[in-house]
């Protein structure tokens, strides 16, 4: 039976906004051997340290709450992820030779919007210290098939179909050396003729995603829409490295299931999360939050800035 992952679903027959997974099996539902995932690596033991950094920033973070009728956990039920299940479950990792992280953009971008892929590159570097590749900008060859495209019945906007981007453009130009090949596009998106939109949908297997900045900035200054694409970028790419959604704090990888909950996550992981990123690449704790901390200070991020700063003398102490 296919495997559905869905991120931020708009309920109330508004639309949906889905992460489809399909462990082994394409979007048409064939086997895909076009492209093999990555071969995990076996658990390793934990440092003492990488323990004493999740207990030192425990506090910088709320623990999950009775979710709201419209929220994400009062309509799916999820059990979580601790840090010692995530490495006991030989998850996707990183690799010396497949470890890059690929951006590709794809459409005509505003000046705002190539601004903001832009800074996504850069928060994504540091947030996961890994290589990250920001590629020449694509736009697609028009005009798109019938079977590629539709008009959105009330907005009356053109809607592209994901399986159309991730299958015929992602797939075929994947890296020999990546880790993941991550698409924004600004045009909005459809994943199949049920649901009326999605912000993105990725394939776990074939490591390949794409998301759409044409809803974020939806009555959003600039510093919103940077830090919900922020969100969605690390969300998404997190799940490519196997992080299931955290169900124990308000938490990046938390599911959600409309904008104003996603608004309400922070751009940071909690301290289990938090474990799995500094484990699978080796990243310092303390460092990470100064790398993190360094580029919400160049960007005006005063609040996240301080709490990334706080982190970091946090795992610091003794």
């Amino acid at each position: 039976m296919r495997q559905l992952h869905f991120i931020l679903i708009i309920l109330f027959l508004t639309a949906s906004f889905a992460c489809e997974n399909k462990i082994g099996i394409d979007e048409s539902g064939n086997e895909n051997k076009s492209q093999p995932p990555i071969k995990s690596q076996p658990p390793i033991k934990t440092s003492e340290n990488l323990i004493k950094a999740m207990k030192a920033v425990e506090p910088f973070f709320k623990p999950m709450g009775e979710p709201s009728a419209d929220e994400w956990l009062a309509n799916f039920t999820e059990g979580g992820q601790t840090f010692e299940q995530y490495i006991g479950g030989n998850p996707v990792l990183p690799s010396p030779d497949r470890k890059t992280l690929y951006v590709q953009p794809i459409g005509k971008f505003d000046k705002k919007q190539l601004k903001i892929v832009q800074l996504t590159v850069g928060y994504m570097q540091k947030f996961f210290d890994l290589p990250v590749k920001l590629l020449s900008q694509k736009r697609f060859e028009e005009p798109l098939s019938l079977k590629n495209y539709r008009t959105n019945q009330f907005t009356k906007n053109r809607q592209v179909r994901t399986g159309f981007i991730l299958e015929e453009i992602l797939q075929p130009n994947l890296p020999d050396d990546a880790a993941a090949l991550i698409a924004f596009t600004n045009e909005d998106l459809f994943p199949n003729p049920k649901i009326r939109y999605v912000f993105g949908q990725a394939s776990f297997k074939n490591r390949v995603g794409v998301w759409s900045l044409f809803r974020l900035d939806d009555y959003a200054n600039f510093e919103k829409f940077l830090k919900r694409t922020l969100k969605v970028a690390v969300h998404e790419t997190g799940h490519m490295f196997s992080f299931a959604h955290c169900t124990k704090y308000e938490c990046v990888m938390s599911g959600t299931n409309h904008l104003g909950e996603t608004d309400r996550r922070p751009i940071d992981v909690c301290p289990e999360c938090m474990a799995k990123i500094c484990w699978m690449s080796g990243y310092k704790p303390k460092k990470r939050y100064e790398n993190l901390a360094e580029f919400c200070k160049t960007q005006n991020l005063k609040k996240d800035f301080d709490e990334f700063s706080k982190k970091a003398i946090a795992v610091s102490k003794d």
